[in-house]
């Protein structure tokens, strides 16, 4: 397969994977820059090549339009997953402190407070517990306030290559 043939799978494997629902092949066709044929033959191209290596997820073409669903094979994969308790939820609350922290850090209770308006105790105590934020040490001010910093499991949870592109970002 020619690389631009690859780079239009991964551009139609992208935009049906992102859309959650059917998406007509008009529409996948004209995002994807291609005539309507090129689209059709690579979705069946990569349809088919998922069913073909047994993945995790399928992708089926209903009534003209596409959709990815989860292999009925893993059902009892998935089945049990329900099972587990649910990931820790970003209320907004937490989200407000955290963009904070990620942007001021490193940064102490006190500041955020100043920024939020609100006692960031709470919040700050179940950033930590998500392994979301770390200690940085403390400010040579009296009292010796904690600085609070970003964490490696903030920067891998919200896909970034990076404090850099965070930065970028805001």
């Amino acid at each position: 397969m020619a690389d631009s043939d690859s780079m239009i799978e991964g551009i139609l494997e992208a935009l049906v994977f992102s859309s959650g629902e059917p998406v007509t092949l008009r529409d996948l066709a004209a995002a994807a820059g291609v005539s309507a044929q090129t689209a059709e033959d690579a979705l069946k191209g990569l349809a088919g090549k998922y069913r073909a290596t047994k993945r995790g997820i399928l992708m089926a073409e209903i009534n003209g339009s596409y959709q990815m669903y989860t292999n009925p094979l893993y059902y009892e994969a998935l089945r049990k997953l329900r099972e587990i308790p649910a990931r820790n939820v970003l209320t907004q609350a937490l989200m407000e402190t955290l963009a904070i922290i990620a942007y001021k850090q490193p940064v102490t209770k006190a500041q955020i407070e100043e920024i939020r308006g609100v006692n960031p105790d709470h919040a700050v105590g179940r950033l930590m517990e998500f392994g979301l934020i770390a200690e940085d040490g403390r400010m040579d001010t009296p009292g010796k306030p904690i600085l609070f910093r970003t964490s490696d499991e903030f920067v891998r949870r919200f896909a970034l290559d990076g404090m850099d592109e965070m930065m970028e970002i805001g």
